[in-house]
């Protein structure tokens, strides 16, 4: 028997990260004055994000109201354009396209918004909002254009005879399955999903959670997925970032970041998970947070946990820590996929 030779197996090589963000930015100006503005500081909502967004996989991005989760999706496709920093898709740069080379890669990147209520327009038919995109990347007319509406009215399981009813007439549920069919209908790669069950029942949720599921496999959709539910970023992620006042302090596989946390308030937000068992619950302990979350505008030095981290350290007030790898052969080609910027994992 033969044996091959070494030079001739081809070894196959990791995909590319289909979007890489390096250092992303979005500050917005605050002024002083009614008559003479001037600008008196900066507030800063995203300050310095840098990960990556494999093809085909969920990317769960968590934190607190107002730490900067809806504005870097909104800063990722360019409808809110980045104070600094990068952002590629693929080969391309972002950042730097606009005019007709960035309406055109519109139709690689779409958004699911959080409120069905408000993101469809009540003086246009169903059959009229899921066609626009059609329409507007000119992908169908006529007979073909109306053909496919129907079709994807039924891939979100929703009546194609209901293309003649406007969105008052829906449920909030059906609703959002709408917007969902308008951002697939011009067959994206990735799609940014903003808090898109949030203001749904919960009996309500469970089906377009399962609906986004089933359409990523069987479209092959790239996801950044954000939420409040950390109970439901487990169920649909791959990944999980955490973000605080501004910047991600870990990002780890679903499993990793749920059974290991690392960084104290990852600690602090899963222990708000209730556990429906009374036993299990009733010998948990629950790590509750003091003080009030810093106004971005005047971020604290060092840390920006230290204000009301259990375990701060002098170091943290002044020092701020490094976003790293943690628990990684460095010697060896095994990498983690667990960062954490935290002062407290850099000492033990």
């Amino acid at each position: 028997m033969v044996q091959p030779q070494l030079s001739s197996i081809s070894i196959p090589q990791p995909r590319p990260p289909l979007l890489q963000i390096r250092d992303l930015q979005v500050y917005f100006p605050v002024y002083q004055g009614l008559i003479l503005q001037r600008r008196t500081g900066w507030v800063k909502a995203v300050d310095g994000l840098t990960f990556d967004i494999q093809r085909g996989e969920t990317l769960g991005l968590v934190g607190e109201s107002g730490c900067g989760k809806s504005t870097t999706g909104r800063a990722i496709l360019q409808l809110l354009r980045p104070t600094a920093g990068q952002v590629q898709f693929e080969d391309i740069e972002l950042t730097t396209l606009t005019g007709e080379p960035l309406r055109q890669m519109r139709q690689r990147m779409q958004m699911i918004f959080q409120d069905p209520y408000a993101s469809l327009n009540p003086r246009m038919t169903v059959g009229e909002i899921v066609a626009e995109p059609l329409e507007i990347f000119q992908i169908k007319s006529g007979s073909s254009k109306q053909a496919r509406v129907q079709e994807l009215l039924e891939v979100v399981g929703l009546n194609p005879g209901f293309v003649s009813r406007y969105p008052h007439e829906f449920s909030g549920g059906q609703r959002q399955r709408i917007v969902i069919a308008r951002a697939l209908a011009v067959n994206p790669d990735f799609v940014v999903c903003d808090e898109p069950i949030a203001a749904l029942d919960v009996s309500i949720q469970a089906q377009v959670i399962n609906l986004m599921q089933s359409l990523q496999e069987e479209l092959g959709l790239t996801y950044l997925f954000i939420a409040h539910d950390l109970s439901v970023v487990r169920h649909i992620s791959d990944r999980i970032a955490v973000m605080y006042l501004g910047k991600i302090v870990e990002l780890a596989d679903r499993v990793s970041l749920y059974e290991t946390p690392l960084h104290p308030y990852t600690q602090a937000l899963l222990s708000a998970i209730p556990i429906p068992d009374p036993a299990i619950e009733a010998q948990r302990q629950r790590i509750v947070l003091q003080g009030d979350v810093p106004s971005p505008t005047h971020p604290p030095s060092g840390c920006r946990f230290h204000t009301r981290c259990p375990f701060v350290m002098d170091r943290c007030r002044h020092e701020e820590p490094a976003f790293r790898e943690v628990n990684s052969d460095q010697s060896s080609e095994h990498r983690s996929g667990h960062y954490v910027a935290c002062h407290l994992v850099e000492e033990q």
